[in-house]
């Protein structure tokens, strides 16, 4: 219904904006993250929106790009995952990382957000893995050391590396993509890919 909204940020909230668009006030559900990134109060801001129409409200949904709403839209058609949770894991990780989890299977990092399980998230990945391309994503500049290189861990060394960070308390998706972005891995073993991947997590 509203495609976007473009006017003076009048409040901020960590889960709420108010946009000043021609002299009538919006209120708009954000997650943290897009809090975060907000210019400051009586700065003009382009949120694209949502719309949540329910028989008790009418509620607004807001994004700073187009990327963030898509994949909020995405996860809202997961059975169990609402505009509030959709928000929630967007507050724990931008659209791109978590594209880059459910690409990777990677559970425990979505499931940190407010109100989602383990269970949900499992659901979340099952249900939206054939539905996220690389393409759709920055991923695949962001991670791939080269062109032949594969998002997920494609040689036994990386998966080993991969295995170790992963006991030491980090994510998989992290994981992956601190071991994917290692320049010249064809020619290290998984020992020195572990040394390698551990400098990129400080």
């Amino acid at each position: 219904m509203i495609a976007f909204l473009n006017g003076i940020i009048e409040d901020i909230a960590p889960d709420n904006v108010v946009i000043d668009v021609g002299g009538v006030g919006y209120n708009v559900k954000i997650s943290s993250d897009t809090a975060s990134r907000l210019p400051g109060i009586g700065e003009l801001v382009k949120l694209y929106t949502y719309t949540c129409v329910r028989e008790d409200a009418f509620l607004l949904y807001g994004f700073l790009s187009r990327n963030d709403l898509e994949i909020f839209k995405k996860c809202i058609t997961v059975n169990g995952i609402g505009p509030k949770g959709a928000l929630a894991i967007l507050s724990v990780m931008d659209a791109d990382s978590l594209r880059f989890a459910i690409m990777s299977g990677d559970t425990k990092a979505i499931s940190k957000a407010p109100g989602i399980g383990a269970r949900t998230a499992e659901r979340l990945i099952l249900d939206l893995k054939d539905k996220i391309r690389i393409d759709d994503t920055m991923i695949s500049r962001e991670i791939a050391s080269t062109a032949g290189v594969n998002v997920l861990a494609d040689s036994p060394q990386k998966k080993e590396a991969v295995a170790a960070l992963v006991s030491l308390g980090y994510g998989q998706a992290e994981s992956l993509k601190a071991v994917n972005a290692i320049e010249g891995i064809e020619d290290m073993d998984s020992g020195a890919i572990l040394k390698a991947a551990l400098k990129k997590m400080f």
